[in-house]
């Protein structure tokens, strides 16, 4: 039996965007329990990315082609985020290491 291809985007579309949200969710639990700041960058990072894949299942399940224009443009910003948000821990954590003294063998 075939199915038309209308048929299948009825059953995939929503599908997909309900598995795309499970993933958000996790994430969300990943952003806010930690363990520490770079597992949450990550979890940002991974959040903004399955929104840019939820944006771009939707535009194909509605047919609209301006979600993917939207969809670059998150995308743009998310990873210019993420990487100031890299720049910055990276500098904090230097600028830790610097104001720690240093520990000599005194034993």
């Amino acid at each position: 039996m075939m199915f038309g291809s209308g048929m299948w985007l009825e059953i995939a579309g929503p599908a997909a965007l309900l598995t795309v949200l499970l993933g958000i969710v996790m994430c969300f639990f990943r952003l806010i329990r930690g363990p520490d700041a770079a597992d949450r960058i990550v979890a940002l990072d991974l959040i903004s990315i399955q929104i840019v894949a939820c944006l771009a299942v939707y535009s194909v399940y509605s047919g609209e082609t301006s979600f993917l224009d939207v969809a670059i443009a998150y995308a743009l910003i998310a990873f210019l985020g993420t990487v100031a948000l890299a720049r910055f821990l990276m500098r904090s954590s230097k600028a830790a290491q610097k104001q720690r003294p240093a520990q000599g063998g005194d034993r």
